[in-house]
């Protein structure tokens, strides 16, 4: 039990880290190329962040743990926002800016409920995956032609992402790149072959797997980059940046596994963890368009939305252990 352990830890930081590596590689690479930074605001640095899932979903569908993959993509956006938002309103109270509520948020809420609608029939299929792939392009299109008011602000959002990554010759961008690519795909498979042996050990589903360990393995990055936002007070940015990579889990993550093979959803699970997904995103929306709301996540709600992931956590052990 403990090379599984110890391999899924090694797992996760090497995924952690050749991600970053990754994305500052790629970002300045496309820099140095001329690539506008609105273009690589909405593809290298959006999907770049979400890099750690999409890779870990890839290697478990070739592994043919698909249900991991699955697990993943609801299960982080659970944690995102009760176990992310949650402590980080606890921390301090968080402001909606108008480009979340007008924008990102309905379109994370129809995300949420195109993915249920997909997964209503028990099954993930290559079909199922192509319309979350559209969805995906649909709004990446909005973002880049649209002409909405919300514009100005996602402008300030990009180039404040932009200026984090670092500068750096286009050669070594590229070496950075490769080698970042190179090192998340072995990291990757070396996590979903861990969290495999686990499930296994402990007799659990792959999906009770993905939904908890994993889950929360790749949310603990944006857990650490959030409640560090909010100290610094730059609380600002941490509902876009949830919402934002939420979006991606669904649209993109959760289509991995469709693309490659046809996978089955129990329906306890289908209204369980799909249910809990719903249920907070519906949450969230509840704090962001309530009557007499101040558009704020305030330390109370935060530890509601803290309080809902510990309880969903608490019934999959208890099903895990039945």
């Amino acid at each position: 039990m403990w090379l599984p352990l110890l391999a899924l830890i090694v797992g996760f930081a090497a995924l952690i880290w050749s991600a970053d590596k990754f994305l500052s590689g790629a970002g300045a690479t496309a820099t140095n190329l001329g690539v506008s930074k609105m273009v690589i605001g909405l593809t290298i640095v959006s999907v770049g962040t979400s890099a750690p899932e999409i890779l870990v979903a890839m290697a478990a569908s070739i592994q043919g743990n698909p249900l991991l993959a699955v697990g993943n993509a609801i299960g982080s956006n659970i944690a995102n926002i009760g176990l992310v938002l949650g402590v980080t309103a606890i921390v301090a109270p968080l402001p909606f800016s108008k480009r979340v509520r007008r924008s990102e948020l309905p379109w994370l809420l129809g995300a949420t409920l195109l993915a249920l609608l997909l997964m209503f029939d028990q099954e993930l299929g290559p079909l199922d995956g192509l319309m979350l792939l559209a969805g995906l392009a649909l709004i990446l299109y909005l973002l880049m032609f649209g002409n909405s008011s919300g514009q100005p602000d996602f402008a300030e959002s990009i180039q404040e992402e932009l200026d984090e990554l670092p500068q750096m010759r286009t050669r070594h961008g590229i070496a950075w790149l490769l080698g970042g690519l190179a090192l998340l795909v072995a990291s990757a498979e070396l996590l979903v072959w861990a969290a495999t042996d686990i499930a296994e050990r402990l007799h659990v589903s792959d999906l009770i797997i993905g939904l908890t360990i994993v889950a929360i393995g790749t949310s603990l990055p944006e857990l650490a980059a959030t409640v560090g936002a909010a100290i610094k007070g730059h609380t600002d940015i941490a509902i876009g940046n949830v919402v934002g990579s939420n979006i991606l889990n669904i649209l993109a993550v959760l289509a991995v596994p469709s693309l490659m093979a046809t996978t089955q959803i129990e329906r306890a699970a289908f209204w369980r963890d799909g249910g809990t997904m719903l249920a907070l995103t519906l949450l969230l929306a509840l704090f962001a368009y309530a009557v007499n709301s101040r558009s704020v996540i305030t330390r109370f709600e935060g530890a509601v939305m803290l309080l809902c992931w510990l309880g969903y956590n608490t019934l999959l052990v208890r099903h895990a252990m039945a």
